[in-house]
């Protein structure tokens, strides 16, 4: 029994609660905040929110937090987004520690595609790559907009936007710049680059360096994936905004549908009024947030490629055919299996954290804000599960019961659906026989 609560695969439960709990304690410091006090549940909600790269926030960050509160918030995000398993991981092998082969295969699962790989030069390529990335970053907030980007915002604003996590310095998140078309570009493509994991940018970036002949199925896929949903995305958002009014002009619309497009999928940043878009606006978010980003990344949801299995398996039941193909490969039986699972699970996660989250927060309501509540509690939670951050103005109006939930969803949504899944059947045996199999009309 012992064993098994030490197996890889919950070493990243304990590593992400433990980091969260103390992230809890020093956002709790006088000096981490700005001459106010903050209860310990609005703590452990923010430092679950920043270690899980998510983003919502029940205080206002900068008028809460000191610069030493900031400094916490910037780490426990740069830690969550790289991983603590990873981080410990690469501890071991630089003290030349034995890594066992188990636990390689356990990160590989995680962080790639394929769990043969050498552990210790990927991770070193992956920190040095992630670093490079967040300062290139950070230097362009600060040649763009040099007065509203010093040196630590631009940096903390790139480690969010790189790892995904959607804080900002700023009570109205990116909404100043919805038509500074640079500062729209450098967030986009931290955003995109967090979310494609990092076996696809390795191997972009060697393809682009010619020393690979192609890129591979599972890059293919995962580029042509996400392109569709950005572009796709952007054009429903932008059709949808089209009658509902405002200010400004066109260019600035096209970027406002492309930037909210990009950060739904991931991040949480914003540069509209979420609380302020059409139903049906929100609705392409809420599919957005729940795909997500890709496998091995900064990002949350089900993932592209779950979606392009899910897709595939569709397509190949309406068109009668017995196997699911995906770029001329037929998928495997585990993979099906995992995919609709974890579809599965996210779905029933999802509407049992809006079906509570209707409970704590309509407590004592008229029967009419109850049922004006539900679209918006069910946008707090899926944005939770798939760690992106928007909300349409609820998430600071939540009880103390209701902060829990999200907190929890939060926490699954970061771990991983099929992570949290793998470790619990652990302590599950398979039967040594079989059941006679029958038949059951369906539909």
């Amino acid at each position: 029994m012992r064993q098994k609560y030490l197996s890889p695969f919950w070493l990243p439960v304990y590593a992400f609660g433990i980091v969260i709990v103390a992230g809890a304690c020093l956002l709790r410091l006088e000096d981490s905040l700005n001459g106010v006090s903050i209860s310990f549940i609005d703590a452990l909600f923010t430092a679950t929110s920043a270690v899980c790269v998510t983003g919502l926030a029940v205080v206002d960050t900068p008028s809460t937090f000191s610069t030493t509160g900031r400094t916490v918030l910037m780490v426990l995000i740069q830690l969550g987004g790289l991983g603590i398993m990873t981080y410990s991981s690469l501890i071991f092998f630089l003290l030349r520690r034995r890594v066992s082969l188990t636990d390689k295969a356990a990160v590989g699962q995680v962080l790639l595609h394929d769990p043969s790989f050498d552990l210790g030069r990927f991770l070193t390529h992956m920190v040095i790559f992630t670093l490079c990335i967040e300062l290139a970053g950070a230097a362009a907030l600060m040649a763009l907009i040099p007065q509203d980007m010093p040196w630590f915002h631009a940096l903390f604003h790139a480690v969010s936007a790189f790892c995904n996590a959607g804080f900002a310095l700023f009570s109205d998140s990116l909404m100043r710049w919805e038509g500074h078309a640079g500062v729209n570009l450098v967030f986009m493509l931290l955003i995109i680059a967090g979310g494609l994991g990092f076996s696809v940018m390795e191997e972009s970036v060697l393809r682009i360096r010619g020393e690979i002949p192609a890129l591979s199925r599972h890059t293919r896929i995962v580029l042509r994936t996400t392109l569709w949903l950005i572009f796709g995305g952007a054009a429903c958002l932008f059709l949808a905004e089209l009658h509902s009014g405002g200010s400004a002009d066109m260019p600035t619309r096209v970027l406002q549908a492309l930037f909210q497009s990009v950060t739904a999928r991931t991040a949480g940043f914003n540069t509209v009024d979420i609380g302020g878009m059409a139903n049906v606006s929100l609705l392409v978010m809420l599919f957005l947030m729940f795909v997500g980003g890709s496998p091995g990344s900064c990002a949350g949801g089900i993932k592209t490629t779950t979606l392009r299995a899910l897709s595939a398996f569709v397509a190949a039941q309406l068109s009668g055919r017995r196997q699911t193909v995906v770029m001329e490969r037929a998928l495997d039986d585990a993979t099906m299996n995992k995919a609709i699972t974890l579809f599965i699970f996210a779905v029933l996660t999802v509407t049992g954290a809006t079906l509570a989250l209707s409970i704590t927060e309509s407590a004592g309501g008229a029967l009419a804000q109850e049922k004006g509540m539900f679209l918006e509690l069910l946008f707090e939670s899926v944005s939770a599960f798939a760690t992106v951050g928007l909300s349409t103005g609820v998430t600071p109006q939540l009880s103390d019961p209701g902060k829990l939930i999200v907190t929890a969803l939060m926490f699954i949504g970061r771990i991983g659906p099929i992570w949290l899944l793998s470790a619990l059947q652990r302590f599950q045996h398979e039967p040594k026989y079989r059941w006679p199999e029958t038949q059951l009309p369906i539909g």
